[in-house]
């Protein structure tokens, strides 16, 4: 939906088109008389313009749920905040299990009928994989929808940047929103998960059951490629049995709405020289850097390695073969581009990324780029000294790099490294390792489906704006593990449609916040909550027929 540099950062560009820990001080948080929940003084509708059209809403229940979410918004955040409080950091393992039994107690409070934390041991790229979270809420509904969670989040890499504390969950004004909450995991994803959570305890609060039965996956390394995802999807096929379709979060930005459907592909990659393999330079550890003046560098040497994988601007891989197999863009999306280049504003668009500006200047080109282009990424690269600041003469016995490949229809993960590894041995470098930590494969749908009609139809309730429901099958951008539930092979074959409103910002990014108060037609925390539970009660059919049809879905 996960969620995800790529995605995120997606998200923003996609959305610029139109137009259970002790709880920490907030600052703004003061102890309520009766209750132990402390009273934040959230405004469930914050400075928002955006309105939910009540001549849409066809059931009373919803009415109700939206009453009983506002009176208790400032609970719904307090939840939010302890889940931040608690990190769960999944490259290094930092509060994973703790994590994970939080994530099933969350599940036990929902009333699921079957509840497990599941060890799904070594991966297929010979990682243990962490703890996915399993979760049956049977309602004895008619239909079924699987939801995708994760509860990893990124590292905290720049913490002098910072504002508060990542893990303290402080709620701070950051214009043009009077509240957001600070926190690592704040929109990628925590935020728009316990939004939903918080949706989904609130239709059990008043009507004491939910419209649809729904099976949780919650995985705890979607920022280490899904690998334990894919583990336990792989291995445990009966228990998504007979669900009807996938659904997920998604966020909203600059008044419109983003949907997920299908995804890139991505693979990840490390590159490693080492003078024991190459046979120069230190063979067991670093040594004195003096020492340059008479030893080979191994350092160097991956430099020189690097430079010939992509061109001197870093844009285009030269890797032989390697854009072989793309299939290029339909005319209906080339066109579908070229109408939502109309409304880009690149300045907004590029503030928002936190960049100074895009590759290309032309809307229609950084809009083809972002959903659709492929790119070799240097990650991180690391060896010798480490060290901020000061000095400290060292020649290193090794180097590591870390690179994720973007890949669309129809290249293959397998087929890039193979492409790679030959390169590599062409050029001469035979020696240098590469691990493969993980491949997540593209994925195609469609919107068009019942759950499509369901989450655009919350959209239209809710007064905003969104792309039109499409039979065109398509990857979208941002990579998470949806070929695992899209057919070609893959264990099932399912609609798959993620959408919410509610927003955030500065995923994977130092400040990474979730919109508290909303502004606009940007809705904040109880927005997001009504909208989820309007899109399970249209997708339940409770809340009147869906109009927004379209024609049958056909492939691209």
């Amino acid at each position: 939906m996960k969620k995800l540099v790529s995605l995120v950062s997606t998200l923003t560009l996609s959305l610029a088109l139109v137009a259970c820990g002790k709880g920490a001080d907030t600052g703004n948080a003061t102890a309520s008389k009766d209750s132990a929940t402390p009273k934040l003084g959230i405004r469930p509708y914050g400075d928002e313009t955006a309105k939910i059209d009540t001549s849409k809403v066809h059931n009373a229940d919803l009415t109700k749920i939206y009453d009983y979410i506002d009176n208790h918004v400032d609970e719904h955040v307090v939840n939010l905040q302890k889940w931040i409080q608690q990190p769960s950091i999944s490259n290094t393992g930092e509060g994973i299990q703790e994590s994970a039994e939080m994530v099933k107690g969350f599940f036990d409070q929902l009333g699921c009928q079957k509840t497990q934390v599941y060890d799904v041991g070594k991966t297929k790229w010979g990682q243990q994989g962490n703890p996915v979270v399993y979760a049956n809420c049977n309602e004895g509904a008619k239909k079924t929808l699987v939801i995708y969670w994760m509860y990893d989040t990124m590292p905290v890499t720049q913490p002098d940047l910072w504002k508060a504390p990542p893990f303290e969950g402080r709620l701070v004004e950051q214009a043009p929103f009077k509240k957001v909450l600070i926190g690592r995991g704040a929109v990628n994803s925590k935020g728009p998960e316990m939004a939903m959570w918080n949706a989904l305890m609130s239709i059990k609060a008043v009507t004491g059951k939910l419209p649809v039965n729904l099976i949780f996956v919650a995985e705890g390394d979607e920022e280490r490629m899904d690998i334990g995802y894919n583990k336990f999807v792989t291995s445990h096929p009966e228990l998504i049995k007979g669900a009807d379709a996938m659904y997920t979060f998604g966020f909203q930005q600059g008044g419109a709405a983003f949907t997920l459907s299908g995804s890139e592909g991505c693979v990840f990659v490390e590159l490693k020289t080492s003078g024991k393999s190459w046979g120069r330079g230190p063979v067991y550890s670093d040594i004195h850097g003096g020492n340059k003046r008479s030893v080979d560098s191994p350092a160097w040497r991956h430099i020189q390695m690097l430079s010939k994988l992509v061109s001197p601007d870093g844009n285009h891989v030269l890797i032989p073969g390697f854009y072989d197999n793309i299939v290029p863009l339909t005319p209906a999306k080339e066109a579908e581009l070229h109408a939502q280049a109309k409304g880009v504003n690149m300045k907004a668009a590029a503030d928002g990324l936190g960049v100074a500006r895009f590759i290309s200047d032309d809307p229609y080109e950084m809009l083809k780029m972002a959903r659709y282009g492929t790119s070799m990424n240097l990650d991180g690269i690391w060896g010798g000294n480490m060290f901020a600041g000061g000095s400290g003469a060292i020649l290193p016995n090794q180097i590591i790099s870390k690179h994720n490949f973007r890949y669309v229809p129809n290249m293959t993960g397998p087929d890039i490294v193979a492409k790679l590894r030959k390169y590599l041995d062409q050029l001469g470098y035979k020696d240098v390792e590469i691990n493969v930590v993980g491949d997540v494969p593209w994925a195609k749908r469609s919107t068009d489906n019942d759950l499509g009609r369901a989450v655009y139809g919350a959209f239209d309730q809710f007064g905003i704006g969104h792309a039109p429901i499409t039979p065109i099958e398509s990857i979208g951008g941002g990579y998470w593990p949806a070929y695992l539930f899209a057919g070609n092979g893959a264990p099932f074959d399912i609609p798959i449609v993620g959408g919410m409103l509610g927003s955030g910002g500065n995923a994977h990014a130092a400040n990474e916040y979730y919109v508290i108060e909303g502004q606009g037609k940007t809705y904040g925390i109880a927005g997001a909550e009504k909208s989820v539970a309007t899109v399970l009660y249209n997708y339940a059919g409770l809340n009147g027929p869906m109009t927004n049809a379209s024609p049958p879905a056909k492939k691209n």
